[in-house]
């Protein structure tokens, strides 16, 4: 699952990003407002998580910027501001959570896992399809009750399919999703991905559209 965070503490920024990535997310990180608008423009990204105090541009200034712009993306807001006026105004503006510096990285994953199953019409915590079962946070696998083992990556991609069941999804749409700053991306990776899933899971879960992308549709396909 793919974020930013705009944070200009580089400490407190460096904290949140490795933390984040190792409880699984990919995560961007930008220092100010207006690069953060800039990215959030530019790059479809399952949530974002960001503070209001920023140079260039502040957060709430951000957050309002991107609702007029029709940006739906689910937004955190992590601040130091602890005023109800503030809290009421965060969320007013468009944000979807808002939660106080400091945070425990458990709950502030957990918040964010929320936000984005919300934000897709995913009522559960784990993901269902045919006889799959995701668990986001435990970061596994079952098919039929039996475990999978999958790599980061497949695991990434599975999830992302699972989270817009019955949605096709184009090559580059997913390379958005997997890959975050600074990694390669080889021209034939989701393919290569996608069949490693096929072979561990079976080829009725994940369905090509010839010339558009891959679905994952909840009922097993009819021969």
């Amino acid at each position: 699952m793919r974020v930013l965070l705009a944070e200009d503490d580089p400490l407190l920024g460096d904290g949140l990003r490795t933390g984040l990535r190792q409880l699984g997310f990919l995560v961007d990180w930008v220092r100010d407002g207006m690069a953060a608008e800039s990215e959030l423009r530019a790059h479809p990204y399952a949530a974002a998580v960001l503070d209001l105090g920023l140079p260039l541009k502040d957060g709430m200034d951000l957050l309002a910027s991107i609702r007029r712009a029709g940006i739906t993306l689910p937004v955190l807001v992590l601040t130091a501001r602890d005023a109800l006026p503030d809290r009421i105004r965060g969320l007013d503006v468009g944000a979807d959570d808002y939660v106080v510096k400091p945070v425990d990285m458990n709950e502030l994953a957990a918040r964010l896992r929320a936000l984005v199953r919300r934000a897709h019409g995913q009522a559960q915590d784990c993901l269902t399809a045919q006889d799959v079962v995701l668990d986001p946070a435990a970061r596994s696998v079952l098919q039929a009750g039996v475990p999978v083992p999958l790599s980061a990556r497949e695991f990434d991609l599975l999830h992302t399919l699972l989270l817009n069941t019955g949605r096709v999804l184009s090559r580059e749409q997913l390379e958005q999703h997997l890959y975050s700053w600074g990694q390669e991306v080889e021209s034939n990776a989701v393919e290569v991905h996608v069949h490693h899933l096929r072979r561990k899971l079976g080829s009725a879960l994940i369905q090509t559209v010839r010339g558009v992308g891959y679905v994952v549709t909840r009922e097993q396909p009819r021969a």
